[in-house]
């Protein structure tokens, strides 16, 4: 299995980084309310930064509110992309604003990552019972 991290740990974060878990994958944690006792009692690891995560995990999910947020998650201080490079991809899984998404993508594939944006229906009870629908959009290979 992957080392996966996941920033963003609230409503919709929560249960879909408790289900990456329950598949066998190691994750590596950051909320900016802090990491729920109940990941990390799962197996699960916190982490200080957004950066953290990305240095320490292949793929790096995140799923906040809104642009802004994803925004300071990549590229705030201690943002992923500090921690981005090749052979890591960063997956968005927020309902953003389509233009940024594109913005966001470019710089994070310009430091060699790569960027899928890949927002989700389904809402707390999709993600509670691993059956959201994920609409994906990246470059074919990713």
């Amino acid at each position: 299995m992957s080392t996966v991290g996941f920033i963003g740990l609230g409503i919709m974060g929560r249960p879909m980084a408790a289900n990456l878990m329950k598949g066998g994958h190691t994750l590596m944690l950051h909320s900016r309310s802090g990491v729920p006792r109940e990941l990390i009692d799962a197996g699960g690891t916190a982490c200080a930064s957004p950066r953290e995560v990305a240095e320490k995990a292949e793929y790096v999910f995140s799923m906040v509110p809104d642009t802004k947020d994803v925004e300071r998650v990549l590229f705030g201080t201690s943002g992923a992309a500090e921690g981005l490079g090749a052979g890591k991809t960063f997956v968005d899984m927020s309902s953003i604003s389509p233009e940024a998404t594109r913005e966001f993508a470019k710089r994070v594939n310009a430091l060699g990552a790569e960027y899928v944006d890949a927002p989700v229906s389904g809402g707390e009870e999709g993600a509670k019972n691993a059956t959201l629908t994920i609409m994906v959009g990246a470059n074919e290979a990713t």
